[in-house]
């Protein structure tokens, strides 16, 4: 397993978080086309158009959200698979925190607590991968 692999679960999570937030800036926007279609007394085509083109829009991001959504899970089961082989408990504590919950390093080290530090944490998952390719 590589640092690579072992980061894919967070920036999965992290382009998820970028498509909600087009889906929100598309709801609103596609909100304010519905409020003036229903506002205008004739509908004009331009208008039912741009509806239309919205919902399309809509119903793509949700797809492409819910199919991210769904690697998330595989690769969260995948990390933990390799997670569970891991012989030391500390370690298994730094790649859950790190990988699977996508801490910082800096609270992968407070959380392990005893004086652990971030570049200390840091280190000791990058020689596991060197020793453990």
């Amino acid at each position: 397993m590589t640092l690579k692999e072992l980061s894919q679960l967070h920036w999965l999570n992290r382009e998820i978080e970028q498509d909600r937030e087009r889906l929100r800036e598309l709801e609103s926007r596609a909100y304010s086309v519905g409020a003036a279609k229903a506002g205008s007394a004739p509908q004009s085509s331009e208008t039912s158009r741009k509806a239309e083109r919205y919902a399309l829009e809509l119903a793509g991001i949700r797809e492409t959200i819910r199919a991210k959504q769904e690697r998330c899970l595989e690769e969260r089961r995948r990390l933990e698979t390799y997670i569970a082989g891991i012989d030391d408990s500390m370690i298994r504590q730094i790649y859950t925190l790190r990988f699977i919950n996508g801490l910082p390093w800096a609270q992968v080290a407070a959380s392990l607590g005893g004086g652990n530090t971030a570049d200390g944490v840091r280190m000791i998952c990058k020689r596991y991968l060197r020793e453990h390719p």
